[in-house]
């Protein structure tokens, strides 16, 4: 149905409490980028909150590409919702309540092309989200602060710093370069993992590059040679500023151009196929 049509119960406990995850899928011309793997992680998040779904991951890839058939668009931002269900609000589970769920589909509009080019800045920020970063969840409240500081101060992003320690943007992964060595934080409750996070290492070690998941300060962070960013919106993106503190050059880093154009060619070959 058109999107302006779709609604929503009140008493969903989506709206009530965040009570449920999503995930957000993108196409290359007219092809899913890693359908796979992106409802491998939505599934993840569910057995996380105790969410059973009434689809198997095989039926929900399928409403996917039928809906992006339908929709018409080459680009397309699809957005998949599931939440525990409508209910009466208590905060304990509720009995025989179907999960909602819901999938949009957008057209997708790139980010500029100068953004790649020259860079973006970004801004550190505490890190005051719950213990299960992991959990693609809709309590997305503390995301929504750092992003709306970073963009008060001119920054495209914010990273989240936990005592002393940094783990990943308000929307995105990130990722440092020291000399030839790539570094980013390692998994686990205070990071979810990205798919293009994980393309990245991929590509990083395929091309003869040192790649390595470990902790990094703040204070080194601000040492590094090249910072990039990673997300399904954003592939592979250049920072050239942290705290108004010039990174490396002050321009995009050679690695992060190289592992750029490898994500391109990574994006070619998965239209093939699809």
């Amino acid at each position: 149905m058109p999107l302006a049509s779709a609604s929503v119960s009140v008493e969903d406990r989506g709206f009530q409490f965040g009570d449920g995850v999503y995930e957000l899928i993108r196409t290359y011309h007219g092809a899913v980028f890693h359908l796979d793997e992106h409802i491998k992680r939505l599934y993840e998040s569910l057995k996380q909150v105790e969410i059973a779904l009434h689809k198997t991951p095989a039926e929900l890839k399928q409403v996917v590409v039928s809906g992006v058939k339908r929709s018409g668009y080459a680009e397309t931002k699809i957005y998949i919702q599931v939440t525990r269900g409508k209910a009466p609000r208590l905060h304990s589970f509720p009995k025989g309540v179907r999960p909602t769920l819901v999938m949009t589909f957008r057209k997708f509009d790139s980010l500029p092309k100068t953004l790649f080019e020259k860079g973006v800045s970004v801004i550190s920020t505490n890190d005051i989200r719950w213990g299960l970063c992991n959990v693609k969840s809709l309590n997305l409240l503390p995301n929504i602060l750092a992003r709306e500081h970073a963009v008060r101060a001119g920054a495209y992003e914010a990273i989240f710093v936990r005592n002393d320690l940094v783990w990943e943007g308000a929307g995105s992964n990130l990722f440092a370069v020291f000399g030839k060595k790539i570094v980013t934080p390692p998994i686990g409750h205070y990071m979810l993992s990205g798919i293009t996070r994980e393309i990245v290492l991929a590509l990083g070690r395929t091309s003869g590059l040192k790649v390595s998941e470990e902790k990094m300060t703040i204070a080194s962070l601000y040492q590094a040679d090249e910072i990039f960013l990673t997300g399904t919106t954003i592939e592979i993106l250049p920072v050239i500023r942290l705290d108004k503190r010039k990174i490396g050059t002050g321009k995009p880093g050679t690695i992060t151009s190289i592992l750029h154009k490898d994500f391109q060619n990574t994006i070619v070959g998965q239209c093939r196929l699809g």
